[in-house]
């Protein structure tokens, strides 16, 4: 493992040693290690974190809160470790900022790996990722957003005219007290792929109401645990009869 000095470091990130200093000292940014003489010695790691150091203050975010940036980042991608080339693959198509680019790269995965797989260890992962860095990625989310929609809708079309033989599994998929529409669009592709024939309510709502949709089998998606409050409203529509179901993703 090769090592660099302090000043080899300011040299090859064009930063000030003095500055690398404050980021471990006052921020606990860097954790260099010791020489025998006491000398700050960085490795390749630290050379990348650097660099994503300067990127993320460059694009806005104040120096105190990086470190919490950089953990969270972290957090999102561990116990993804088998899939972190595809999840950086898909980072770096996206940073191109180029849709036709980006939508083969999506239509590639597909076609390659399982939806729970793709939407759980990768998508998922990535937009957590994304969404740490509201100044620059914004726009990157919403393209990345927006993409997954118009694929989901496609796979979508595709099983709904594909010879079932079941009309029973005919259902509406609703969002409940979540705006996250992409992902809704993405649980609605995962129930497809389970034999469902899902329609998906466009817009979450406050409170679904089952009595607008007779004798229609429901699912409702929240994005996270129910509620105590959600789980007994559940459990009263099902005892008014109603065909409603907790889809967790």
């Amino acid at each position: 493992m090769t090592l660099y000095s302090i000043g080899e470091v300011a040299e090859r990130c064009a930063i000030n040693p003095v500055t690398l200093r404050a980021w471990q000292r006052r921020y606990g940014l860097l954790k260099p290690q010791r020489s025998e003489g006491g000398h700050r010695q960085f490795d390749d790691e630290d050379i990348l974190r650097i660099e994503e150091i300067k990127r993320l203050i460059k694009s806005g975010v104040s120096v105190g809160k990086v470190k919490a940036l950089l953990e969270a980042s972290q957090l999102a991608t561990d116990g993804n470790e088998p899939w972190r080339s595809q999840q950086e693959e898909v980072m770096t198509v996206l940073r191109l900022v180029q849709p036709a680019k980006l939508r083969a790269k999506i239509a590639s995965l597909g076609r390659e790996i399982p939806v729970d797989t793709l939407i759980d260890d990768i998508f998922i992962p990535v937009r957590q990722c994304l969404s740490l860095d509201k100044n620059t990625s914004l726009a990157m989310i919403s393209l990345l957003d927006g993409l997954l929609i118009d694929y989901a809708v496609q796979c979508l079309v595709i099983a709904r005219n594909t010879p079932q033989g079941n009309e029973e599994k005919e259902t509406l998929l609703i969002g409940w007290e979540s705006d996250d529409r992409a992902r809704l669009w993405l649980e609605a592709w995962r129930l497809s792929q389970q034999g469902w024939r899902p329609v998906v309510l466009a817009d979450p709502l406050d409170l679904p109401r089952p009595e607008l949709f007779p004798g229609q089998h429901i699912f409702i998606w929240t994005g996270k645990a129910l509620t105590l409050r959600q789980q007994e409203q559940l459990e009263h529509w099902r005892k008014q009869g109603f065909a409603v179901k907790f889809h967790a993703g």
